[in-house]
């Protein structure tokens, strides 16, 4: 859940694999090629479409406001939040995470209602973790609906780049057909909304964050490798956002404003074209998961006696 506040071994691949070299754990391939969703939406300044939501003086905004550096120091994390609440949308955020050594540190970038649904909330989560002991990041993914905080759905990654030697996209697709989280626009996980999951899918409107705090006590196995101050600052840097959908109607919250019981052209968002995969990305999520995805809830069964429905959906 997001919150407020070695070099690889060469091993032998098949011919069309092409090796490399990343600090990551594992077999690492280059991607297979899909069509940019990130290209479809046009990317704004950060401050145009966020604001700051805790540890003002570790957010610092750049080039006119149109990138931001997010830090974390032994004294506070840092955050910001989006200027509107949505229905449904694509959030996108091309970000480069710290180097070093950087154990219990978490950024995330995700949507939530919390604020306004404290005990019935929903979430949809991007969470890149500092890993223990090492200088890996890890990718992981959730999602919570309804306040459904008990049943973690999460999915781990390895990436296939160091993240904190450039700038890579984050990317949320959420609507009324599934959620898709994207990485430099290849699919690592969809979520499909069916029977199954509908009562825990997120449904109410959200806000978008981009956060950095201390996780320490929830990432590293109850606090074993916490976050070491004596490397601070961590930085995390936005380089423009992507924010496009159904804006929530502040004078008039019963429902959305915008179409979604139905395909629909006019929207561009919630509509025929982004209502599922298409080819190349679904190949581009066979490959994500096949190769880079190290953990998922539904093959855990020593954490659920009883998997939930959804893993046994088709």
């Amino acid at each position: 859940m997001a919150f407020f506040q070695d070099k690889l071994f060469i091993l032998s691949f098949p011919i069309f694999c092409t090796i490399i070299e990343v600090f990551a754990l594992g077999a690492v391939y280059t991607p297979p090629n899909v069509e940019r969703l990130t290209d479809r939406f046009s990317r704004v300044p950060v401050n145009e479409r966020y604001t700051v939501a805790f540890g003002g003086s570790n957010v610092h905004m750049t080039n006119n406001g149109t990138n931001a550096d997010l830090s974390l120091n032994k004294s506070s994390g840092s955050g910001l939040m989006s200027k509107n609440k949505y229905h449904y949308g694509f959030f996108s955020a091309a970000m480069k995470l710290p180097a070093g050594f950087t154990s219990g540190v978490v950024v995330a970038f995700y949507l939530s209602n919390s604020d306004v649904f404290p005990h019935n909330h929903d979430e949809i989560d991007i969470e890149l973790l500092g890993h223990e002991r090492r200088k890996d990041w890890v990718l992981q993914t959730n999602i919570y609906g309804n306040g459904s905080v008990k049943t973690g759905r999460e999915e781990k990654f390895y990436l296939w780049f160091d993240p904190t030697t450039s700038f890579h996209e984050y990317s949320i697709l959420w609507n009324n057909h599934h959620i898709v989280f994207l990485v430099d626009n290849v699919p690592v996980r969809e979520v499909l909304h069916n029977t199954a999951i509908s009562s825990v899918y997120p449904s109410k409107p959200m806000s978008a964050y981009t956060t950095i705090w201390d996780g320490s006590e929830w990432a590293t196995r109850g606090g074993k490798y916490p976050v070491d101050y004596k490397y601070a600052p961590f930085v995390v840097s936005l380089r423009g956002t992507e924010v496009e959908g159904c804006i929530l109607n502040k004078k008039n919250d019963v429902g959305p404003s915008c179409t979604r019981s139905s395909l629909s052209s006019l929207d561009p968002v919630d509509g025929e074209e982004f209502a599922k995969l298409s080819s190349q990305q679904t190949t581009g999520l066979q490959w994500s998961r096949g190769k880079h995805m190290f953990y998922s809830y539904c093959k855990d069964a020593s954490r659920y006696k009883v998997l939930p429905p959804e893993c046994n959906a088709k």
